[in-house]
């Protein structure tokens, strides 16, 4: 438990230290994260000053972006090869629930999310569901995986009342930290702050995309009561 009430600045604040990021898109050249190899091994250079312990790598996969496994596990060799540090990576992809992932979770091509191997890691329009939602998570359910999804605040046609049916459907919620710093707006803001204030996620990761979000994330204040309650209940380590 941190002992300050005051605001400081990520970076600051020692929050990252042991700090496991749940969803980030630094594999390089995969998706619309980052793009070179050079730049992933600065942000896990920078993460390793920060003292983040774990990364799970989850780049896209979606009609619009149908990275393979095969592929994705490729470059994830070639990033663990030129990687030299001590921050552990891990592999694993941020799925849109899309006909292409009913296609995957069908023939079990994907790339699961946790120690246990057990999660998958999903998302959706930020505008629109998909038509049969809460079928595909069912769906998810039945082939053996517990969904997990990516930034719930960040879409704007989901209501109290989804997060409840969602929570009560057993599906875990993933927290974009930059959504607590209001760097994607007022919207997301409120809507982490309410989730946050009831408890209802289970992982936090950054979903960084570059260098530069990482280094306007780090000088954003927060108030380190929020924290606080971050570390009380955010599975940070699950092994």
């Amino acid at each position: 438990m941190w002992p300050f009430s005051k605001k400081q600045t990520l970076a600051e604040s020692g929050f990252f230290k042991g700090f496991t990021d749940w969803h980030c898109h630094i594999l390089p050249g995969v998706d619309d994260g980052v793009q070179t190899m050079d730049e992933a091994l600065a942000i896990l250079a920078e993460y390793e000053r920060l003292g983040i312990a774990e990364v799970w790598l989850t780049p896209h996969i979606m009609e619009d972006i149908p990275n393979t496994t095969a592929h994705l596990r490729r470059r994830f060799d070639q990033l663990q090869a030129a990687y030299t540090g001590n921050v552990r990576l891990h592999l694993a992809a941020e799925n849109m629930l899309d006909p292409l992932f009913e296609q995957r979770l069908a023939a079990g091509d994907l790339l699961p999310l946790g120690p246990e191997g057990n999660r998958l890691l999903v998302e959706t329009s930020y505008f629109n569901p998909p038509l049969d939602l809460y079928g595909m998570l069912e769906r998810i359910k039945s082939a053996g995986y517990h969904p997990v999804l990516a930034h719930p605040e960040r879409y704007l046609y989901m209501s109290p009342a989804d997060y409840r049916k969602l929570k009560a459907s057993g599906i875990e919620f993933q927290l974009n930290l930059p959504s607590l710093t209001a760097l994607y707006g007022k919207v997301a803001l409120k809507k982490a702050k309410a989730l946050h204030k009831k408890k209802l996620y289970d992982y936090i990761g950054t979903d960084l995309h570059k260098i530069g979000s990482l280094q306007k994330l780090l000088i954003c204040t927060i108030n380190l009561n929020t924290i606080n309650i971050l570390y009380d209940y955010i599975k940070t380590d699950i092994y």
